[in-house]
């Protein structure tokens, strides 16, 4: 069943039920309403009339001055009016019936001859129609001496509260009709909107993120809308990305092994005794060798903590002898760019637990990063110190800096900057990501022109 159906039936039987609890009230208050009024009106005429008996007419005998009662009871009233004996003896009725029947067979009259009011209910033997009779005992000295009946018929009354009834029901057909015709109308907007959220996504499942889904209104589907039009983004983004990483690393792997080629094929046709060309060949097969081999082991840490597969070695870390090696390691690549390199090591610096390798890892690739983009006559400096239960680990750069724009996706897979870069985009992505298997954080802040900073928040 569909939804459109549900949210309809529902609003439907809820409506239903809530009308027909309602109709069934008012016509239960109508009813009383009706016919109590006329049951008082019956009840106050009887007890007026008996307290016309008691004044004036409570010494007399009631069957002979029966005749003037029925005149002075029946004067004022619309009702059907008798005078009872006490043994229940019709003496006179207001519309002619034949006197001397006995009476004694209603309720209401044997009721008012004990002394008490008569009210009963039913219909009329002989003509069958529905009545309502009020029964009031005549009394004298405290003795009933008599009884004084009105009888009225209910026809009237239950043709006029049929009618109201029926006003009630045709009302409230009229308001589940107007409901259900806003249900649907209701369940449309609702509907609609999710129709058109399944079809962008099953365009979106079939690889079409181009496609966007309509946001009607601001509410739940709406929120629901955005997100899929932020997820359809992000895969277009992040395609673009890996687009551009397959783009990038073919390029850095062709480049190394074109110049590997290209040189055992020159060594290949060069003279034996030629030790020079042989020399220049061999180192430049070794960096691009060794440059093979950073992509590579780059593309495999990578795929290891994607996939949860890394695993640190935790070992007590001295970070001044750490420093120290890094910088004696990349002094003559600093040295060789004309770039002044400092490493400031605090022998105070606490013992931390930490991979060291892959500690060393990070540093060395962002330390790699800041001489990619610093020229000739700049500086690094890696620096450290500690605050607050935590070691910071600062390279900081006065290289080219990085565009503000590009500083919120570094830490992104695949992400770079420039596509002409050397590099997998993949560097910060995994330092960043074995700074966290640490429970420490990276931070880069950086400007356009002035250089990098990059700090790196570890636990004592």
């Amino acid at each position: 069943m569909s939804i459109q159906k549900r949210l309809v039936g529902s609003y439907f039987v809820v409506i239903l039920i809530t009308v027909s609890i309602l109709e069934f009230l008012l016509i239960v208050l109508v009813n009383y309403y009706y016919f109590h009024n006329v049951e008082r009106i019956l009840i106050n005429q009887a007890e007026l009339s008996a307290s016309f008996f008691h004044q004036y007419a409570a010494d007399e005998d009631v069957e002979k001055q029966s005749e003037r009662l029925l005149n002075g009871f029946s004067h004022n009233s619309a009702a059907q009016v008798q005078i009872i004996s006490s043994n229940g003896q019709l003496l006179q009725d207001s519309i002619g019936l034949p006197t001397g029947e006995r009476m004694n067979e209603y309720p209401d009259v044997q009721e008012a001859g004990n002394g008490k009011i008569g009210i009963w209910k039913g219909n009329e033997p002989t003509t069958k129609e529905a009545v309502l009779a009020v029964s009031y005992p005549l009394q004298t000295n405290h003795t009933t001496v008599g009884v004084v009946r009105f009888v009225t018929s209910l026809t009237e009354t239950a043709k006029t509260v049929n009618q109201v009834s029926a006003i009630f029901i045709a009302v409230g057909l009229f308001v589940i009709a107007i409901v259900a015709v806003l249900g649907i109308v209701l369940s449309r907007t609702i509907t609609s909107s999710i129709t058109e959220l399944k079809s962008a996504a099953e365009k979106m499942a079939e690889g079409d993120f181009s496609v966007r889904a309509n946001k009607r209104y601001e509410d739940e589907l709406g929120a629901l809308a955005d997100t899929l039009n932020t997820m359809a983004a992000k895969i277009l983004q992040n395609e673009q990305l890996k687009n551009d990483f397959i783009s990038s690393v073919s390029h850095e792997l062709r480049t190394p092994l074109t110049s590997i080629k290209g040189w055992v094929v020159t060594l290949s046709a060069t003279e034996e005794n030629d030790q020079n060309m042989l020399k220049d060949g061999l180192e430049i097969i070794e960096t691009e060798t060794d440059r093979l081999t950073r992509l590579v082991d780059e593309l495999l840490d990578f795929a290891k903590l994607d996939n949860g597969h890394i695993a640190l070695w935790l070992t007590p870390v001295h970070l001044q002898g750490l420093l120290r090696h890094i910088g004696k390691q990349l002094a003559p690549r600093a040295a060789r760019l004309r770039i002044s390199l400092e490493v400031h090591a605090d022998d105070s610096l606490p013992v931390i637990h930490a991979d060291e390798n892959r500690l060393k890892q990070v540093l060395i690739n962002l330390i790699d990063n800041s001489l990619k983009f610093t020229g000739p006559q700049g500086s690094i400096k890696v620096y450290a110190h500690s605050e607050l239960h935590q070691v910071i680990i600062t390279v900081e750069d006065t290289g080219s800096g990085i565009d503000e724009q590009d500083l919120a996706n570094v830490f992104q897979k695949f992400y770079k900057g420039n596509i002409h870069t050397a590099g997998s985009g993949l560097g910060l992505a995994i330092s960043d990501q074995i700074i966290k298997l640490h429970h420490g954080q990276l931070k880069i802040s950086s400007k356009v022109g002035i250089g990098t900073k990059v700090e790196i928040y570890l636990p004592q």
